[in-house]
C-alpha cells in the first residue's frame, strides 16, 4: 500500500514534552497532556491546513514559557519554606500561561509582559500593589531560567525594563491603608481565645512584632542570661536582616510573664507558642465544662490523641494564627459580644500608634 502524502502531523510525547514533526523538524507545544499543549497543537494544525507551506516557528530545543514555569515550580517546591509565596507564584504563572504558555521563552517580550499585566488588571481580582508583585514574580522566573540556561540573559534584562504601575493608573485600585486595631476590640477578642493564642496576641500588641516573629519564636531564641532584668528575643534571620544584621527585641517583666509558662520543659528548637499546646488547653477546658460522663470511646480517643501529639503542627503559621483569631471573633459574635473583624498585622500598627 503506498504511503499517504500530506498527512496531518500527530502530537507525540518526548519525556513529558508534546511535539509535532513538520518538514523534518520538531515543533514543541508544551507539557504533555496539558491544556496549553492541546490548544497549541490545534492552532498549529489549523494554520498548517490553511497553509501547507507553513514555516517552522520553533526550532528543536526551544523551551516554552509553560515548560519554564513548570520547571521553576518543581525547583521552588523542593526548597519551599513559605507555602503562601508558592501559591502566589502559581497564581502569577496561571495568568502568564493562559496567554503565552505556548510561546518560546526567548520570544516573550516586554510588550507581552504588559499584555499579561493588562489581563490581570481586567480580571479586577488584584490591587495595584499585588499586580506589581505578580509581574516581579514573573520576571524572577525568567531570571531563574537564565541561571539554568533555559533563557537568554537579554530576554530577562528586557523584561526588567517594564515599569511598575503607578498609583491612580487607569482601571487599577488600591486597598485603604491598614488601620490599627483598637485596644477595646483586642480585649473583647481575648475572652474567646485559648490561652496560648491570647498570650501571642498580647505579646504582639505590646512589642509591635510582626506576626511571623511571634509564631516563629523558639525557646532557644530567648536570651535570659544578661542579668539586667530584661530578656531578649534574638532573631538571626528576619525581614530586615540585610540592613540591620541580628535583631534583638527586649522583653520587660510583663512580657516575660506571658512567655515564661511556655518555656518550661521544652528543647531549644521547640516553638514557644505551639498549636499542640493550644489544643491541649482547649481539650482540657472542654473536659472541665462537660456536663455528662465521658463515654469509653471518648476516653479511648483522648488517649490515642495524647500518644500522637504530632497530629498537630509544632509551629503556627500566618494562616493558622489568623484563623485562630477569626474563630474567636465569630465565637464572640455568636455569644452576643460585638467584635469587628481584624487581622494580626493590625496589632503591629496599634503598637506603632502607642509609641508616637
Amino acid at each position: 500500500m503506498p504511503k499517504l502524502q500530506n498527512q496531518v502531523p500527530k502530537m507525540c510525547n518526548d519525556r513529558g514534552r508534546a511535539y509535532s514533526k513538520h518538514n523534518g523538524k520538531r515543533i514543541y507545544h508544551g507539557v504533555w497532556g496539558s491544556d496549553d499543549a492541546k490548544k497549541s497543537y490545534k492552532r498549529f494544525i489549523a494554520a498548517l491546513l490553511e497553509n501547507p507551506s507553513l514555516p517552522v516557528v520553533r526550532n528543536e530545543g526551544d523551551v516554552l514559557v509553560s515548560e519554564l514555569c513548570d520547571a521553576f515550580l518543581r525547583y521552588y517546591e523542593s526548597r519551599m519554606k513559605d507555602k503562601t509565596e508558592y501559591k502566589h507564584h502559581q497564581r502569577a504563572i496561571g495568568f502568564l500561561c493562559e496567554l503565552y504558555g505556548d510561546v518560546a521563552v526567548d520570544e516573550f517580550s516586554p510588550k507581552k509582559l504588559k499584555t499579561v499585566r493588562v489581563h490581570v488588571v481586567k480580571s479586577e481580582t488584584h490591587c495595584r500593589e499585588q499586580i506589581n508583585k505578580m509581574i516581579k514574580r514573573i520576571v524572577r522566573i525568567f531570571k531563574w531560567g537564565v541561571g539554568e540556561e533555559l533563557v537568554r540573559g537579554a530576554t530577562w534584562q528586557d523584561l526588567k525594563a517594564v515599569p511598575a504601575l503607578r498609583k491612580g493608573e487607569e482601571e487599577t485600585f488600591d486597598h485603604p491603608p491598614r488601620q490599627p486595631v483598637p485596644l477595646e476590640v483586642v480585649a473583647r477578642t481575648l475572652l474567646f481565645l485559648p490561652p496560648t493564642v491570647a498570650a501571642m496576641v498580647q505579646l504582639q500588641y505590646q512589642t509591635g512584632m510582626r506576626p511571623s516573629e511571634i509564631f516563629e519564636m523558639t525557646v532557644g531564641s530567648i536570651d535570659r542570661s544578661r542579668g539586667n532584668g530584661l530578656w531578649y528575643y534574638v532573631l538571626d534571620t528576619h525581614k530586615t536582616e540585610e540592613y540591620i544584621g541580628i535583631k534583638e527585641i527586649p522583653l520587660n517583666e510583663e512580657e516575660q510573664a506571658l512567655i515564661a509558662p511556655y518555656l518550661v520543659g521544652k528543647k531549644p528548637e521547640a516553638a514557644v507558642f505551639s498549636p499542640r499546646t493550644a489544643m491541649t488547653e482547649r481539650n482540657a477546658k472542654r473536659s472541665a465544662n462537660r456536663k455528662t460522663k465521658p463515654s469509653p470511646s471518648h476516653l479511648r480517643k483522648a488517649e490515642e490523641r495524647a500518644k500522637k501529639p504530632s497530629c498537630y503542627a509544632e509551629f503556627y503559621n500566618r494562616d493558622s494564627y489568623r484563623r485562630a483569631i477569626e474563630h474567636a471573633i465569630r465565637k464572640g459574635n455568636r455569644a452576643g459580644v460585638e467584635i469587628p473583624h481584624w487581622f494580626p498585622y493590625q496589632l503591629r500598627h496599634a503598637c506603632a500608634g502607642l509609641t508616637h
